[in-house]
This record gives structure tokens, C-alpha cells and sequence, in this order.
């Protein structure tokens, strides 16, 4: 057994045997444990799992009482805690409910008198919050944050170290994703051989579907900071507000070929971050370019990463007024990789890498403690002022059509922060008359350039970026756009925000926090039925119980008006007869609870419309609902879509693995929802894809979302008479009178001399010869365009739209878009681009619109604005008894789309209803 051993040892690599440093002369605190103390190993020899992260965090909370702190602040969805350190001096921590409780005075001019402030600055630490692992698979950073703390607690006689920790707070949130991280460490464990393996290819470095990137339900958190779906960064958002440090990173990996990046970041900026903070970027940036040069690390700033999109970690805190950044480091995906240059690179040397980084961040924020406080405070001044003068003045949200989209709209901007109003009464604004319940956002407020940014209908980049970004497509580069152009809440939840001139008169208080108002119920008593109107948030929250409840509910497939109250179509019908005696109390607890409002009636009886007895009303029956779930199913679209509908409306889901599509009993599902994915007919096989038409046939709903709609039209399945198109190709412009075509000889150019006059050829000249096999007519070509159109390529997908929010219109008077109004907004990005469906083959439910009238946020490029409009977004047909439904964009694209709701909710509950016979009977 010893000699085994021994041999293992041997055979370890050597950069396992040789003693690190992580801080060159650094001298440590015995009485501080070490990693191998705490955890049985050295940092960088293993991944550590969430519970070893807990465990080290808290062993130095054990031994330093007095100058560390854990704080809970969060649970995943799988039940695993979240947590931050407070690190700093004796004196500091000694009086952190006096320093959160001053950052909250000087954080409000309006309350606390500049004189006043400037004392309390005087008095305040520079509060540094580090963020670490917000992507599972992005494994250094959680490790550096141990060694960071590590570091500040255990380091004796270090000057630097002994400043940080007087004259600054840190606030260290060493794992954001603590779900990923442990899907990630348990794959990794279970792949490892005898030795780490350097190969790319090896299977420790590959992570099956969907790797360790994203949480529980698939999200990518880092791009969650302005929904707020997820209680991870919702969790993060809430306690942040608790501190609002002056600075704030999140910490990354990128590709094992890359060096490292910090800031500043890359055009382009977003328009509301203000010059002093891009200035200070270059202090912290300057600061770790010092450090990393000292140590020999390579490095790029200005690069890659933008600061445009506000829904990152590293963006969402820049508009309370911090310093937000974002560091990269090349990822190892394991303990050591080959580069694509032959030289390894090892786990403990990213971690290094972070770590540095983490305490030279901590270096900048002590030195330059004054003038962050100040910028801070100066920023916080500004926003009001400029809230008081801009054109804007405040945003006026009606409760209309979806009144709960609206409630849910006004609860997210108050857990950013904002500070938002109800109309306790009437009031006029504008020439308009506004209802009480209406929202008010008014911009004289700290938060004003974060209302801005969220609900502004567009956000421009900078022109020259613009300009830059055309030439960039035109040469056929790669963009250099890093997310989407477009995020504009309002049209994304398809509600109305109304830009208003001045601050509207009224009476108003300040509205209470939380997404669901709950709803009333109008009668006491229903001798007929109870009637829900459809088109809202809150209606499908109270479908998805009732059917949950086994309440037996019927819809209206056209509109209907009674005692004065119009009822769109869609309408929820619950009769009396057929349901529990206590039908109006479970309705009145379900109102409540997903806030809409009920209807009671005592009659059939309609003024206008359709009767409770007509054809048009159709019986909803609890669906049975399969999605695909693993490869080829993008991990993002299917995450979303289960989060959806079980998380936001709360049905439940059967994730089916698409290996079993193809050979599995679906006769028990009555819907199967196909996530965005490109490779479903070769997934599923020809057996597959022939028991999928048989299910369908039998009465089987099928909802294929974005690249899905492709399963359904492929030529050998027909379950949707559509195409994905290439680019649009300008037309040849006709040749005016006297004007040669485009290629064409000119009408001056000599006749050419036929070969067998042609004169003699020179001494050591060339003869005309034979022409080698292949060769093609010659053309001339005169101008730069010509040349331009020469090179083209034959056929092409269209240029990838960059995340735009594009306007559709809405079919009337069918089922699909039962309680919807004229248009809807839809996030749009991709190459993918649809043919309309003939009549007689199915119906476009939604298509885009005139190009004129389009993008509603966002930049698209002009060719794709001419090629989209009245192309399809909704298509639907049928197949034997079933239906098939086709989004050719994501409907739950980051679950912040939430206008798109209905049309999906549609898909899945009014799909079974509408076909001729239902599966699973």
C-alpha cells in the first residue's frame, strides 16, 4: 500500500509539489486558519465546493471575531445559503449599524443638509463589495475571494493591508451561484483520472447539458440584474441597497487564450453613467495595472466588455451611483489546461490572478477613500437636479389592459430602489384624465438615472460606435454589440409608462412594496357563474390554481358585454353547476392571491356577444404538460420556460429528456413545449419524429419556440408549411436609356479580335492558349459597389440582430390571441427570419410591423428592418386533431418579457382546448 503511494506521489505533476505564493513575502498569522487548516488542502489544489466555501468563511469568522462578520442574505432554489463577509478594522466593525445608517442620510440630499453630509463623510469608510462566481463554472474566483479574506485578517506588519482595513469596509460575497458551483465540482469530481489532465478535449474540462453556468432553472444570473427573476440576485439587489458601496466587482472567467481584463471597459457606455465615473474606473484600473505588471501578469482593458447593457452585476449598481467593473480571467475549467500555444495553465494561477486583483481594487478604494465619498455623494446631487430640469419629469403608469403587469412593473422598480407613488384619487395630466391606482415615478429622485435607463422606451449608443459597428458589418468583422441594444421594461411587459412634462398635481401616497395587488371580487353571490377577464398576468395566476384546484373552467373565444361590462375574449367562465358548493369562496382566495378581479353574474344572459352556451365557449381542461429538456434544447430557453410557468404562474412541468421524445409514451401529455434548439430532427430520428406526428395527430399540442420552428417545417416532418429565409438581396436596378448595365462592356471598348485573327505573338511573349479547364466568362468590374456585389455571397443568413424589441400585430377575433390588444413588443435577436404561412395552411396569429413602425427599442440593422416586417413572430395550424404553435422568437427570452405571457399562456392552456380531441384521454 506505502509503495502504491509512493508511486502516486511520483507521478504527481510538478506544479502540484512545489510550494506557491499567492503574496511574495507575505507574513501570516498563525492563529488564522490556513486553507489546509480549514478545508485538508492548499488553494488551487482542489475546487471547492459551497460547503467547503461556508466552512473556510466561517472558520475565519471563528478566529476573528472581531473584525469579520457573516451575514445570511439569501436562499437558492435548491436551498443552499447565501452569504457575505464583513471584513475590516476593530473600530469599523464595532459600528456597522452607525455606518449603514449614515451611508443611508448622504444617500438622500433631500433629507440631509450638504454641511451635514460632508461631516458624515468625513467619518465613513469607502464600502467595498466583491462579488465572486456568478457563473458555477467559473471556478477561480470564489477561491480568491477565501484568499482575499485570508489575506486582510491573517497579514501582520503589511502596511497596505492595515490601510484597506482601516479605511475601508469590505463586504465579501464569495459565491453567487452556489447551485452551478456544485453542479460543476460534482461533474468535475466525477470525471477526474489519475492526474489532472491538460487536455481540452478531456472530459473534466467538457461539461454535459446545461453545465455549471447556470442556476436551478438554467438562468445566466448575470443577466437578471434588471427583472429581478431569480432570488439569487434579487437577494444580492436587496442587501446591496442595505450598503450601496461605493465600489463594486464582479469577478469572471473567460476562455483558457485569454489573459486577463479589468477595467476601463469597452465602447459603448451607457448614455446615464456620468463622467466622474468613467474617470474613476482608471484609478482602480491604473492600480491593478501596477500590480500585474510588478508580478508579470498580462493584461487588456478597453476591450471586449461594454458597459452599455444595464442588467449585469457589473452595470445594475453604476446607477445608484457606484463604481461597478467587471474582471476576467482565462478560465482552467479544472486544475490545468493546454493552450491552443502549447503552455500551461493552472488553476492556482488564475486564482492568483483574482486575488491580486481583489486586493489592489482594495488598494484603490483605501487611497482614494475621500474622493469616491465625495463623487458618490456629488452623484446623488445631480440625479435630483437633473430629475427636476430634464424634459422628463416623471413617468405616469396606468393600470390598464393588464393592470397586473402594471403592479408587478411598479413592485420591481421599488426593489431597485425607486421611489414610487399611487394615486389616491383621480387627477389630470397632460390633457389626460388618470384613475386613482395609477402610478407615479417621479424623476426628482437619487435613483433618476436608474428609472431612466429601465424605462425610457430606447437607450442610444454613441453615434461613432454606431457608425463604427456598420463599417465593422459591412467588412464582415465580428461585432463588437456584447448583449442586447434593448430592454425597455414597459414595452417588454406591453404596458403603458407615460413620459410627462411636469409632476403631476394630485393626491398620492407612496406605494406599497410587493408585485401582486390583490384582487376583488365584484358580487357577493353568483346564481349562474363567475367571470374572470382575460388578457392579465393575474388571470393566469388564477387559471393555472383553478385548474390546479380541479375547478372546472370554460373560456370565450370571442368578447362579450354584460350589465355594462365589457368582457374580452379569452374570458375565464366558471359555472356554478359543475363546481364545489364553495366555488365563490375559492374563487375569492384565488382573486386575492394572484390579483384580478371576479365577476359574479346572475344570468346568461349577454348584451352583446356570445352567450355562455355558444360554440365559442370551449371547455379549458387540466393539461399535462412535457418539455424537452437537455441537448439539442438551449439551456437558456428551456430554463425560462419551466421558470415561467411554474415559478410566475404556477403550473407545474414534466421535463422530458429529448432522448426519450423519441421512443417515450407522450399519450399521457396533452402539451409538449419545444425550447429554442437547432438539431431536434436528427435528436429525435425518424422513429421519433413519426410517433411526434402520431401524438400530434391523436390531438397532441405541440409549441415549438424560436430555432424549434424548424423541427415543424422541416420538409420531412409538415407540421408547418414555412421557411427560414436567407438574406434579402437587393434587386438589380433597371438600366436607364443609353446606361450600360452593371458588368457590361462599355460602348467605347474596342471589339475584341476573334482568336483566329489575332497577331503574332512576340518573342517570349504569351499567346492566347487554351483556356484551363473551369474557367468563366470575364466580366469587368468598374466601380466599388460592383466589386461590393461581386463578392457577395450567393446565398446568406440575414446579419444577426442584436437584441431589439420589435413591434407585432396582433390577429383579431382568434383563439391564439384571445385578450390581447392591437400590437405587441417581443424581444428579437438572431439570424432567423420566417416566410408567412398561406391561408390555407395555418394562421399568422402575430407578424411584425410595417418597417417604419418596427423597432420600438433597440438598433436593427436596416436590412433586417426591411426584411422582418409582416414576416410571422406567432404561427398555428393544425395536424390530424392536434395543433401545432410556433414562436419564431423565444416568448420567455430571460423571463423579463412578461407581454409575451398571454400569447404563451394561450399556446399551452387554450392549445388543448382547441384541438378536436385531446391527447391523454
Amino acid at each position: 500500500m506505502l509503495r502504491c503511494l509512493a508511486l502516486l506521489l511520483a507521478a504527481a505533476p510538478l506544479y502540484a509539489q512545489r510550494p506557491y505564493e499567492y503574496w511574495p513575502g507575505a507574513n501570516y498569522d498563525p492563529k488564522i486558519p490556513t486553507y489546509r487548516q480549514a478545508l485538508g488542502y492548499d488553494p488551487g489544489e482542489k475546487v471547492t465546493s459551497h460547503a467547503g466555501i461556508l466552512r473556510y468563511m466561517d472558520a475565519l469568522a471563528a478566529a476573528a471575531p472581531t473584525r469579520t462578520k457573516i451575514f445570511e442574505y439569501g436562499q437558492t432554489w435548491e436551498g443552499r445559503k447565501m452569504i457575505y463577509a464583513a471584513v475590516g478594522s476593530e473600530a469599523n466593525m464595532r459600528r456597522l449599524p452607525e455606518i449603514q445608517a449614515a451611508i443611508a442620510r448622504v444617500a438622500d440630499p433631500r433629507k440631509t443638509p450638504e454641511a451635514e453630509a460632508r461631516k458624515i463623510l468625513a467619518t465613513l469608510p469607502a464600502v467595498v463589495w466583491l462579488s465572486y462566481g456568478v457563473h458555477g463554472n467559473e471556478i477561480s474566483s470564489p477561491e480568491a475571494a477565501l484568499l482575499t479574506a485570508y489575506h486582510l485578517l491573517a497579514s501582520r506588519n503589511d502596511k497596505m493591508a492595515e490601510g484597506i482595513l482601516a479605511r475601508t469596509l469590505v463586504l465579501i460575497d464569495p459565491l453567487q451561484n452556489p447551485d452551478g458551483r456544485d453542479r460543476f465540482v460534482n461533474y468535475f469530481e466525477q470525471a477526474r483520472g489519475l492526474e489532472p489532465d491538460a487536455s481540452p478535449l478531456s472530459a473534466e474540462h467538457l461539461e454535459p447539458w446545461p453545465g455549471g453556468r447556470v442556476n436551478h432553472y438554467l438562468f445566466d444570473l448575470n443577466r437578471d440584474w434588471i427583472a429581478l427573476t431569480q432570488p439569487e440576485i434579487a437577494s444580492q439587489v436587496k442587501a446591496l441597497r442595505q450598503w450601496l458601496p461605493l465600489v463594486y466587482v464582479d469577478l469572471h472567467e473567460m476562455g483558457a487564450d485569454a489573459t486577463y481584463f479589468f477595467s476601463p471597459e469597452a465602447d459603448p457606455y451607457n448614455p446615464h453613467l456620468t463622467a466622474d465615473q468613467r474617470d474613476d474606473l482608471k484609478l482602480f484600473g491604473r492600480n491593478n495595472a501596477k500590480w500585474f505588471d510588478q508580478y508579470g501578469f498580462d493584461y487588456y482593458t478597453r476591450d471586449q466588455y461594454d458597459a452599455f447593457y444595464p442588467g449585469y452585476g457589473a452595470s445594475w449598481p453604476s446607477y445608484y451611483g457606484s463604481i461597478a467593473m467587471t474582471y476576467e480571467q482565462a478560465s482552467v475549467r479544472g486544475l490545468v489546461v493546454r493552450r491552443s500555444d502549447e503552455t500551461l495553465l493552472t488553476f492556482r494561477e488564475t486564482v492568483r490572478h483574482h486575488f491580486v486583483a481583489s486586493v489592489s481594487t482594495l488598494e484603490a478604494a483605501a487611497v482614494n477613500r475621500e474622493k469616491l465619498l465625495n463623487d458618490f455623494y456629488k452623484y446623488r446631487v445631480t440625479a435630483i437636479e437633473e430629475g427636476s430640469k430634464d424634459p422628463v419629469k416623471a413617468y405616469i403608469l396606468p393600470r390598464g389592459r393588464d393592470a397586473s403587469a402594471t403592479d408587478k412593473l411598479a413592485g420591481i422598480l421599488m426593489e431597485h430602489g425607486v421611489e414610487v407613488q399611487r394615486a389616491t384619487a383621480g387627477f389630470r395630466e397632460g390633457g389626460r384624465d388618470y384613475p386613482a391606482g395609477t402610478y407615479l415615478v417621479a424623476m426628482a429622485q437619487p435613483a433618476k438615472r436608474l428609472i431612466r435607463t429601465l424605462l425610457d422606451p430606447d437607450v442610444p449608443m454613441d453615434e461613432q460606435f454606431v457608425k463604427e459597428e456598420e463599417a465593422r458589418r459591412k467588412l464582415r468583422k465580428r461585432s463588437e454589440i456584447y448583449d442586447v441594444t434593448a430592454w425597455s421594461l414597459p414595452l417588454l411587459f406591453n404596458v403603458e409608462a407615460v413620459a410627462a412634462g411636469s409632476v403631476p398635481q394630485g393626491s398620492f401616497a407612496m406605494a406599497q412594496p410587493g408585485l401582486i395587488v390583490p384582487g376583488e371580487v365584484h358580487g357577493t353571490k353568483a346564481a349562474v357563474a363567475w367571470l374572470v377577464p382575460w388578457g392579465s398576468q393575474g388571470a393566469g395566476r388564477l387559471l393555472a390554481a383553478a385548474l390546479r384546484d380541479d375547478l372546472k373552467v370554460f373560456s370565450s373565444d370571442k368578447p362579450f358585454t354584460q350589465s355594462a361590462t365589457k368582457f374580452p375574449s379569452g374570458t375565464l367562465i366558471f359555472k356554478v353547476a359543475g363546481n364545489p358548493a364553495d366555488l365563490g369562496t375559492r374563487l375569492a382566495r384565488l382573486a386575492r392571491e394572484a390579483g384580478v378581479d371576479v365577476y359574479a353574474t346572475d344570468s346568461g344572459w349577454v348584451d352583446e356577444g356570445v352567450n355562455f352556451g355558444s360554440r365559442y365557449v370551449v371547455p379549458i381542461r387540466k393539461p399535462t404538460v412535457a418539455m424537452g429538456w437537455d441537448t439539442p434544447a438551449s439551456s437558456g430557453s428551456a430554463g425560462a420556460a419551466r421558470f415561467v410557468l411554474e415559478r410566475q404562474y404556477g403550473y407545474p412541468v414534466t421535463v422530458v429528456r429529448s432522448s426519450q421524445l423519441a421512443s417515450g409514451d407522450l399519450s399521457k401529455f396533452q402539451v409538449l413545449i419545444l425550447p429554442e434548439g437547432g438539431a431536434y430532427a436528427q435528436n429525435l430520428g425518424e422513429s421519433g419524429l413519426d410517433r411526434l406526428k402520431h401524438w400530434i395527430e391523436a390531438g397532441g399540442t405541440v409549441v415549438a419556440l424560436g430555432s424549434a420552428v424548424n423541427l415543424l417545417s422541416d420538409s420531412r416532418v409538415g407540421l408547418l408549411d414555412v421557411a427560414q429565409e436567407n438574406a434579402l438581396r437587393e434587386p438589380e436596378p433597371r438600366p436607364q436609356s443609353g446606361e450600360r448595365p452593371a458588368g457590361a462592356q462599355s460602348q467605347a471598348a474596342p471589339a475584341a479580335t476573334p482568336a483566329a485573327a489575332a497577331p503574332p505573338t512576340p518573342a517570349g511573349g504569351r499567346g492566347a492558349g487554351s483556356a484551363p479547364a473551369g474557367c468563366v466568362p470575364g466580366t469587368q468590374i468598374a466601380t466599388q459597389a460592383e466589386f461590393e456585389k461581386a463578392v457577395k455571397a450567393a446565398t446568406a443568413l440575414p446579419d444577426s440582430a442584436p437584441g431589439d424589441i420589435l413591434r407585432a400585430r396582433i390577429r383579431p377575433d382568434y383563439w391564439l390571441t384571445a385578450g390581447l390588444g392591437d400590437t405587441v413588443a417581443t424581444m428579437v435577436e438572431g439570424r432567423a427570419i420566417y416566410s408567412p404561412i398561406k391561408e390555407d395552411k395555418g394562421v399568422n396569429a402575430a407578424y411584425f410591423e410595417a418597417p417604419d413602425k418596427l423597432v420600438a427599442s433597440g438598433y436593427l440593422w436596416a436590412e433586417n428592418r426591411k426584411q422582418l416586417a409582416y414576416k410571422p413572430l406567432v404561427l398555428s395550424g393544425t395536424y390530424g386533431r392536434g395543433v401545432v404553435v410556433g414562436f419564431t422568437a423565444d416568448p420567455n427570452f430571460r423571463a423579463m418579457q412578461d407581454g409575451m405571457n398571454i400569447l404563451f399562456l394561450n399556446a399551452v392552456f387554450r392549445g388543448p382546448a382547441h384541438a378536436r380531441g385531446m391527447a391523454g384521454e
